[in-house]
């Protein structure tokens, strides 16, 4: 497994790349985010492309979502799989410098862009194109909460929170109590009083 993993990295790796990740993201949804995003790339251009030929009836709104559409799968597509864009000027430098920034910034990217397509003009083909780049923007969101945490350090969370939690039935005035455990029945609270100073 671990050769077919040192293959795939070697494949997808970039010029100049350090052969050793230094985060901690799973090398899976590593992969699956290029794959996800180069793949939604073509897929989103090609059904932009196909809501474009809805001009012939005059439908504007496919038009302007498909337009919408071919542009966010070419952006998705240069930055993912800058090697399928290699005869335009720069996309190398530019898939680089968005390499180089957090991936929450690429979900955000990815999720804004792949929002109004689907708005425009609701339609299978601008779900399944621009739903293919929402996803790879959700996969980058993934990557950015980092890795969860091991079963032994989740007990031991779990075990400091119960231990600091009070064990006698009064309820606590602290700023970490919540509303439930402050909650009174109704028979203690007693008959709303009347205002008559109005």
């Amino acid at each position: 497994m671990s050769s077919f993993q040192e293959k795939m990295s070697a494949l997808m790796a970039r010029p100049g790349q350090d052969p050793v990740s230094k985060d901690e993201v799973s090398w899976w949804l590593k992969f699956a985010g290029r794959g996800v995003g180069t793949l939604g790339g073509f897929i989103a251009i090609f059904l932009g492309i196909w809501n474009c030929v809805n001009i012939l009836l005059a439908h504007v709104a496919a038009l302007i979502a498909g337009l919408w559409q071919i542009v966010a799968g070419f952006i998705v597509l240069c930055i993912e799989a800058p090697c399928c864009c290699m005869f335009i000027d720069h996309v190398q430098r530019i898939s680089d410098v968005v390499e180089h920034r957090p991936f929450w910034n690429r979900a955000v990217a990815y999720i804004i862009m792949a929002i109004p397509p689907i708005i425009i003009n609701i339609g299978m083909c601008t779900i399944l194109g621009s739903g293919l780049i929402f996803a790879t923007g959700v996969i980058y969101g993934m990557m950015a909460l980092g890795k969860k945490a091991s079963v032994e350090e989740m007990r031991q969370a779990a075990v400091a929170s119960e231990a600091a939690r009070p064990s006698s039935g009064v309820p606590s005035s602290k700023m970490s109590s919540n509303l439930v455990a402050n909650a009174q029945p109704i028979s203690f609270t007693g008959a709303p009083v009347l205002d008559s100073n109005i």
